[in-house]
């Protein structure tokens, strides 16, 4: 048998016993559509009971895809907080449904998130912000979106999976190891190019400065600020999805917090509204447009 054979075989063995013990496909929380419908309206109903409203109606559930849904009433709503996630969390549980979601309470004027929430199996992920502060009477739809869940996966298969993967990892250290070649990162086949001032409708934006300016006037900016306006400005009148915003900006530096994403984003419309020519935008259920005339 040659050298690279004694190597190659027990490799492709431990790569099918990895794709065995741990499956690549995650199976995904859909909950019964009817089941979520009936629960949303009894959220709805205890809502409009809490404003002493016990006549408005409440529009039909709409499913906006296999995993999200909202609820929308005829007249305006007024609740704290604390009360929107008890009676969800009870509701859900007395449907038998997934504690995995988020809750967006969404104005209907301007599409602004007035209020959200996380509910996750896990307590050290769950986030529910401002539990006391009362959101104001207005129109508000509420959409709820079920979070994924994996299956768990056996403590024999993640035991096998690690032996398997300890077998492999030797197997090529020990082909590789009289035949090392130094591999160059990204960083080093190219130089990323720094641009030091964009141009925004009637702004110049510099990043390495932090900072629009507009005229003689002068704004700062946060470092997530300059993160997110850089993103826009690279790429004017393109819809950009909240998951590549977020992982950009947050997950790539480990930390994610709640609506972090939209708190920003309301901070920058605050900063560009000077100028009516451009507007950052909210594509409901995508994700965000810098809209530049």
């Amino acid at each position: 048998m040659s050298q690279k054979l004694r190597y190659i075989i027990p490799a492709i063995i431990c790569l099918f016993t990895i794709s065995w013990a741990i499956p690549f496909e995650q199976e995904k929380s859909n909950p019964k559509a009817e089941r979520v419908k009936i629960a949303l309206r009894q959220v709805g109903n205890e809502l409009l009971l809490s404003n002493k409203d016990s006549s408005s109606i409440i529009r039909p559930v709409v499913q906006l895809n296999a995993l999200q849904y909202q609820l929308s009433f005829e007249g305006k709503l007024a609740f704290l907080p604390d009360s929107l996630v008890a009676i969800v969390d009870k509701n859900f549980e007395k449907a038998g449904l997934s504690k995995n979601y988020i809750v967006e309470v969404i104005r209907c004027q301007d599409q602004e998130v007035s209020y959200s929430f996380e509910m996750n199996f896990n307590q050290n992920k769950t986030i529910v912000p401002c539990s006391g502060r009362k959101v104001a009477n207005a129109c508000h739809q509420i959409e709820v979106q079920f979070i994924e869940e994996a299956d768990a996966v056996s403590e024999s298969k993640l035991a096998i999976a690690g032996l398997a993967a300890g077998l492999l990892v030797f197997l090529i250290v020990g082909f590789r190891k009289n035949n090392t070649t130094r591999l160059r990162t990204s960083s080093e086949e190219s130089e990323a190019t720094d641009i030091d001032v964009y141009t925004v409708g009637s702004f110049h934006f510099y990043p390495k400065q932090n900072k629009l300016a507009k005229e003689k006037d002068t704004i700062a900016l946060s470092k997530k600020e300059c993160e997110l306006l850089v993103i826009f400005a690279n790429r004017p009148n393109e819809i950009i999805k909240r998951e590549e915003l977020t992982k950009t900006v947050w997950e790539d530096h480990g930390v994610i917090v709640g609506r972090s994403l939209d708190t920003y984003i309301s901070k920058l419309r605050k900063k560009l509204k000077e100028d009516p020519t451009i507007k950052i935008t909210n594509v409901h259920g995508v994700g965000y447009k810098l809209e530049v005339e």
